[in-house]
């Protein structure tokens, strides 16, 4: 059960969460807390600490102070700490996916399973960080023209400082520790600032680092209002890094953040083109599981299919035949489609839905919502002048738009402002080749929706959708610098054989 057991002091006797600063579960000076509202029954489930500006600064002084012994921990030790919290989140997996169920109204397999792949992510990150952190590299003089081998420079990586982790709440779990595994195991300090809803999720997994027995200070989470402490977070002088997974929020960051290094994956509005010689019931599956997984809210999702004409008609009933296999319900119940996460994503989703419906697009389902829960819909011969052939809808709604070539295609790929993935369906592999280069997107699966993982993978996007890559050896190598120590030799030396 979430907040018992080995999680009982992460809340207080009026059942509001507390934040974790300095390796304590604090309650905050602010006296006021901010209200978690379950999307399934739509009433507060939980509460979490507003946390203050001042707050915030002492979070950062014992960041940087408890980094600087970290960084002088050995490899080895870092690597054992990070295997611990691993073991102890796959042994806490049902309270944490309880408290995803309930927040952000995940299925809960789904739930239990993002627990295990961030244990797994966890551990993995251990041993990628002992591999590639444990090595350097010896460069000499003589390999420029005009220098004798008189100079060796000794290069290695060393940590950023202190990293600030904005997940969002869709992986709220697995989000943060794709950032925290690799700071920690960097040598940096991480501070957390987990999304409202998710909050309660975050912090259970913090209590897992904390029962693994981090140094104080390295780790902190702080909980509170964005428009309170948000820009006081990420304009912090504290901050050396800034590692964020979101929508919109990220540009604005981006803009004010200053010259530390950014890791930025802000959304996508990802492309799946369906070729005449596509295997149509592969592309129908994929589509069904790309688009409506988790209703839609993910960053991978397939958010417009692309398919040509010929085959359209085709490929739409295989669709519908496989959506209406899908369940409709409560995450408790294990549904395939749950409820979105706020009243206010239902409402964007509902204007997309119904400015498609104004502009003639074909209903293959009846529209339906109750609440926040929205009935799984396909909509047909989608024009370009409609908001949802560009627009992200973060929900379990996607657009079929037919075109007459892979071109055409393509340009409506480009054409957006977004590049996170896309993906093609075609038996032909060298066309496959041709238009995965042509498409303007981090990454392009081919027979396969789009997906983020194995967590090894690097992740990026292009345009709008981010800055930097992630993928856990790239986030490593994100968050070090390169020093350099140069041996001047008091005249040439060469090796001999």
């Amino acid at each position: 059960m979430a907040g018992t057991g080995v999680f009982t002091e992460i809340v207080d006797g009026d059942q509001v969460y507390k934040y974790y600063a300095d390796g304590e579960w604090k309650k905050s000076a602010s006296g006021k807390s901010v209200s978690i509202v379950n999307p399934t029954t739509r009433k507060p489930q939980y509460k979490v600490q507003a946390c203050t500006q001042e707050e915030v600064n002492k979070v950062m002084e014992a960041a940087k102070a408890a980094q600087k012994l970290w960084a002088r921990t050995p490899l080895w030790k870092r690597a054992e700490h990070l295997h611990k919290a691993a073991a102890i989140l796959k042994e806490h997996k049902a309270s944490i996916a309880e408290c995803l169920v309930k927040e952000i109204a995940k299925p809960a397999k789904d739930a239990v399973t993002e627990v295990v792949r961030s244990g797994d992510l966890v551990s993995y990150t251990a041993e990628e960080g002992v591999r590639i952190l444990g090595e350097g590299k010896l460069l000499v003089s003589d390999s420029f023209p005009g220098n004798e081998r008189s100079k060796y420079c000794l290069s290695s990586k060393v940590p950023l400082g202190v990293v600030l982790a904005i997940p969002p709440f869709n992986y709220p779990v697995n989000l943060a520790v794709s950032k925290i595994a690799p700071a920690l195991i960097a040598g940096n300090s991480l501070v957390l600032k987990p999304p409202t809803q998710g909050a309660v999720a975050a912090l259970h997994m913090i209590q897992c680092f904390h029962l693994a027995g981090f140094p104080k200070g390295l780790i902190s989470c702080v909980t509170g209002k964005g428009s309170e402490i948000g820009d006081f977070l990420t304009m912090h002088p504290g901050v050396n890094c800034i590692s964020f997974t979101g929508g919109d929020t990220g540009i604005a960051i981006s803009k004010k953040a200053g010259m530390i290094p950014l890791q930025m994956e802000l959304g996508g509005k990802d492309a799946c083109i369906v070729l005449e010689d596509a295997d149509l019931d592969l592309v129908a599956s994929n589509i069904v599981k790309g688009g409506y997984s988790y209703s839609g809210q993910r960053c991978t999702a397939v958010k417009v299919v692309l398919v040509m004409e010929s085959v359209a008609d085709a490929i739409v009933e295989k669709v519908k035949a496989t959506m209406a296999k899908l369940s409709v319900g409560s995450p408790e119940d294990d549904c395939d489609i749950t409820p979105v996460v706020s009243e206010s994503s239902a409402n964007f989703i509902e204007g997309l839905v119904m400015d498609a419906k104004e502009k003639g697009a074909t209903f293959c389902q009846e529209y339906r919502r109750e609440g926040n829960l929205i009935w799984p819909l396909l909509l047909d011969h989608v024009r370009p002048d409609m908001r949802i052939a560009w627009e992200e809808p973060f929900g379990p709604v996607l657009p079929v738009i037919r075109i007459s070539s892979v071109e055409e295609g393509i340009h409506h790929c480009n054409a957006s402002n977004f590049g996170l993935q896309g993906c093609v369906f075609t038996r032909d592999i060298n066309k496959a080749i041709l238009i995965s280069d042509a498409m303007e997107t981090g990454t392009v699966q081919i027979n396969s929706a789009p997906a983020r993982g194995p967590d090894h993978f690097p992740f990026q996007g292009l345009k709008d959708s981010g800055i930097g890559s992630q993928g856990i050896t790239n986030s490593i190598n994100m968050m070090t610098k390169i020093k350099s120590t140069v041996i001047n030799l008091p005249s040439p030396s060469y090796t001999m054989g």
